[in-house]
């Protein structure tokens, strides 16, 4: 077999996008051949040398994997957790060595992509593909229609302006001082649609993300997982 680059091979592997391989390398966590490496664009033979990430053996799987999750509440979206909680990866049992693509942090429920392909983790996180993510909100307090041309132009949330997003409202129950809205936006900042809404004054009861890329988890109990179709992964094609 012919020769690859390093952080290819890792994530042809399903460790990382190849943009994080590259800084898991520079950070000496990878070794060929039991010798630690961080020099970029390091060749390897994956036939003949032995790779290692934190101290155990990668193996790359010539079957890709691409998976949709129905995210419940209280689980995280890291495969280590340093208080020992719940991951996603607890929920999605396959061969491969997966990882999530973006994350929901542990209060969010709904649409989370897992796979083994690095270069697709990139290419569906990087903001210039725009990958729409729709999210319910309910929230506390009557929205006005005021407020909603606030979110649809973006907000300033500490140092960045958010991009123009989509909002409708869903339901307002008086009775309960609550508004629900569906929000979809292209960004994929931290806590962002938490953010937006408080920023204009609401605080987020419950969030949920029904859907990325149109992509929905409607018919999708909690907790449950599928593989992505064909036709699904025409929805994932980049042109650089």
């Amino acid at each position: 077999m012919e020769e690859v680059r390093l952080q290819k091979y890792l994530a042809e592997a399903g460790i990382a996008s190849r943009r994080k391989a590259e800084e898991l390398i520079q950070q000496g966590k990878v070794k060929v051949n039991n010798v630690i490496v961080t020099e970029l664009g390091t060749k390897i033979n994956p036939e003949k040398d032995k790779i290692e990430y934190e101290g155990k053996r990668i193996t790359r799987e010539d079957e890709k994997v691409y998976i949709l999750l129905n995210k419940p509440i209280g689980y995280v979206t890291t495969a280590k957790d340093q208080f020992n909680r719940d991951s996603v990866l607890d929920l999605v049992k396959v061969k491969q060595r997966i990882v999530p693509v973006g994350r929901l942090d542990m209060y969010t429920s709904g649409a989370l992509l897992l796979t083994n392909d690095g270069d697709f983790v990139y290419q569906v996180t990087h903001p210039k593909h725009e990958i729409e993510k729709t999210y319910t909100v309910t929230m506390k307090g009557i929205i006005t229609k005021a407020t909603i041309e606030m979110l649809k132009k973006g907000v300033k949330i500490e140092d960045y302006v958010t991009r123009p997003a989509k909002v409708k409202i869903l339901k307002i129950e008086e009775d309960k001082n609550q508004s629900r809205l569906e929000i979809t936006i292209h960004e994929g900042k931290n806590r962002q649609v938490r953010k937006m809404c408080e920023t204009v004054g609401h605080k987020v009861l419950a969030l949920h993300r029904s859907k990325i890329a149109g992509i929905g988890v409607k018919e999708l109990p909690l907790g449950k997982w599928r593989y992505l179709s064909k036709k699904e992964m025409n929805k994932f094609y980049f042109e650089d």
